[in-house]
């Protein structure tokens, strides 16, 4: 039996996390440093699946498979491909830096901190391997319970009211989505994700397992009009809590629609192509506008990643609108490749600016906006780090922030001119309420006396958010390696998304 690497990759998390809660009595320092090395041990196995020749196809790979509940025909399944390798290399890669960043902040309960990241980090991984339904469905459940913990105990003043919003939302959203699996279960009388993928479903049915998936997805990622749990989560959650928050649960819900909508109900997919679309460019367009009139520097970025999911889902849904406007497929893969891209992008840019955040509260406990100005006078390191990662966040050639955006931008000119338009519009947007929080609160004259008394970032958060830098440098420049390793997948996915099941395309 070969390596069961992706088993290693989800357990070892959960159980180095166990384990460090065992350390607790050892005092600070051991649950602290066991964290570390779990989670560095962790990236570094993940590191050994990025084979790009084994992902020229949309095979799966690393396959591991043993029953599991044999009465209901329920397997443990787990399985790769080339979209869930970079979300699972995203994981592991920011689970270390969160570990980092919370190593001298967090005084209160560290060994249950750190575990509650650890075993986290083993169930989104889980979530992204998983290849039988019911299995994807229980870590789906299941992450939820580490968040809504890290959020409730140490979140701000009003945790209690978000932490409760965060699990209703998605929880209720999620329900849906297990009715849907059960009755497809039926139709395909298994519950392996690739067999769902295959089975004939009329156009009435596809319509509503295909609502039932929107709505657990739409809520995870999270759409307009379903997105107001999603600034109050971030507000009160702990530094750490709001960089995994928006660096990876919120790709889950893109991860889903391309998982399970776009293959299983391609038909109702293109019936409802108008309504995602809408509701993207409203995400785009009206919640930019929103977060230009933010105080609160988390909300703002909390908003910014809704108009930015926006711009996900844009790319996830223009392809029927590009076969119908132009009767070919050219634009399809650009733009759900576009839409990967910017997810992948958006997990390193928004963890970054999390951070940023984070270093100013640890030093001042405010996050309103006005409570700064002339940080440049005394961090100077630290602002150019913050400077990169707005331009970053607003779009700026030669970063990570651009090559998504770009490729959905010129995949909806395919499609429809207008759509393109005001997609673009953020690239406006972002940088308007991006250079406005950089203004008020980098540049000018020192605001006052604690401004004049900040210290500039030491070794530890200059460490953490020069390996983000890097990053997002590196993949504005070179995409070319993570845009490879998803082609084999993606060409699948159109095949599947282009194939009528009910005779309607």
């Amino acid at each position: 039996m070969d390596f069961p690497i992706l088993s290693t990759l989800t357990w070892l998390p959960i159980v180095g996390g166990i384990a460090v809660l065992l350390a607790a009595r050892g005092g600070e320092a051991l649950p602290r440093q066991l964290a570390l090395g779990v989670s560095i041990i962790t990236f570094a196995i993940s590191l050994l699946l990025w084979q790009p020749s084994l992902f020229s196809s949309a095979a799966m790979q690393f396959e591991e498979f043993v029953p599991w509940i044999d009465t209901y025909n329920v397997n443990y399944h787990l399985g790769i491909d080339g979209i869930s390798l970079p979300l699972i290399l995203l994981t592991t890669f920011m689970t270390v830096l969160v570990v980092i960043a919370g190593w001298e902040v967090i005084k209160d309960k560290t060994a249950q901190y750190m575990a509650a990241f650890l075993i986290m980090e083993g169930i989104m991984i889980g979530v992204f391997c998983a290849l039988d339904a019911m299995l994807f469905y229980v870590f789906w459940e299941a992450m939820l319970i580490p968040m809504f913990i890290i959020i409730g105990v140490w979140g701000g003043p009003n945790r209690v009211y978000a932490t409760i919003k965060f699990f209703l939302y998605t929880f209720l959203g999620s329900v849906f989505m297990l009715v849907s699996l059960i009755y497809l279960y039926f139709q395909a009388g298994s519950y392996e994700i690739l067999d769902m993928h295959a089975v004939g479903l009329g156009l009435q049915e596809q319509k509503w397992i295909f609502l039932a998936f929107l709505v657990a997805f739409a809520v995870k990622i999270p759409m307009f009009p379903v997105h107001t749990w999603l600034p109050d989560a971030h507000v009160e959650a702990p530094t750490g809590g709001s960089v995994i928050l928006g660096a990876i649960m919120l790709k889950m819900g893109g991860y889903g629609f391309l998982r399970f909508s776009l293959p299983i109900t391609p038909d109702a997919s293109q019936s409802f192509d108008w309504l995602l679309i809408l509701l993207s460019l409203i995400a785009i367009v009206y919640i930019g506008f929103v977060a230009l009139v933010q105080q609160d520097m988390k909300k703002l970025i909390a908003y910014s990643s809704i108009a930015h999911m926006g711009f996900v889902t844009l790319g996830l849904f223009i392809p029927f609108t590009i076969l119908r406007s132009t009767g070919g497929l050219s634009g399809v893969a650009l733009g759900l490749e576009g839409g990967m891209v910017q997810m992948i992008s958006h997990g390193l840019i928004s963890g970054a600016l999390f951070l940023c955040v984070g270093v100013m509260y640890d030093r001042m406990h405010s996050r309103q906006i006005g409570d700064y100005g002339g940080v440049v006078n005394t961090m100077p390191k630290f602002a150019a780090f913050m400077v990169l990662f707005a331009l970053a966040n607003a779009g700026l050639p030669g970063t990570s922030g651009f090559v998504g955006e770009f490729m959905i931008i010129l995949s909806s000119f395919k499609a429809n001119f207008w759509f393109a338009f005001l997609a673009a519009t953020t690239l406006i947007l972002g940088a308007a309420y991006m250079l406005w929080l950089i203004k008020r609160t980098i540049f000018g004259e020192i605001a006052n006396e604690k401004v004049a008394a900040l210290t500039d970032l030491n070794r530890r958060e200059f460490f953490v958010l020069g390996t983000l830098a890097v990053s997002v440098i590196a993949l504005g420049v070179w995409p070319a390696p993570l845009v490879d390793v998803m082609h084999g997948t993606i060409d699948n996915l159109i095949q599947h998304m282009m194939q009528s099941k009910a005779g309607a395309i």
